[in-house]
C-alpha cells in the first residue's frame, strides 16, 4: 500500500490480476470465524481475524477488534470488552453437545419454541435420539 490507491485491482481478475504481487505480500490476520446463533447488534464491526463464538451477542454500536469472543457470551464497546458469559461453564458444554443448529430441520421446526425459549434441560428433552 505504497501508492496513491489501496483499491485491490488484481483481486478483480482479467489482465488485472497479473499484478497480484503488489498486494499478496500484505500482512494479513487470518479469516474471521463466526459460530452459529450469533447476535450482531447494529453497526457493529467485526475486524479480521476474530473468532466469534458460538451463541455470542455483540453489542449496537460495538468493534470486535483483536480479541475473539467466546462461546455464549456478550461483548461491547470500542473496542469491545466480554460484558458477562450468557451461561455458566458447564451449561456452555452442554450447548455446545446439543450444537441444535445441526439438527434435522424437521426436528428444529418441531422444537422451535423450545429452542427460541426453553431451558437447557427443554432442550436435552427435544434433542433427536442420535445424539
Amino acid at each position: 500500500m505504497d501508492g496513491p490507491s489501496t483499491f485491490p485491482f488484481p483481486i478483480m481478475g482479467g489482465s488485472w490480476s497479473e499484478h497480484f504481487d503488489l498486494i499478496s505480500g500484505l500482512t494479513g490476520r487470518g479469516d474471521t470465524v463466526v459460530g452459529h446463533d450469533v447476535w450482531f447488534g447494529y453497526r457493529s464491526m467485526v475486524m479480521p481475524g476474530v473468532r466469534i463464538g458460538h451463541g455470542a451477542i455483540i453489542a449496537a454500536g460495538s468493534v470486535v477488534v483483536v480479541d475473539d469472543v467466546p462461546d455464549y457470551s456478550i461483548v461491547g464497546g470500542n473496542p469491545a470488552r466480554l460484558i458477562r458469559r450468557r451461561y455458566s461453564d458447564a451449561d456452555i458444554n452442554r450447548l455446545l453437545t446439543l450444537a441444535w443448529w445441526d439438527w434435522p430441520l424437521q426436528q428444529i421446526t418441531e422444537h422451535l419454541r423450545t429452542i427460541m425459549s426453553g431451558s437447557i434441560d427443554d432442550l436435552e428433552n427435544a434433542a433427536p435420539t442420535f445424539r
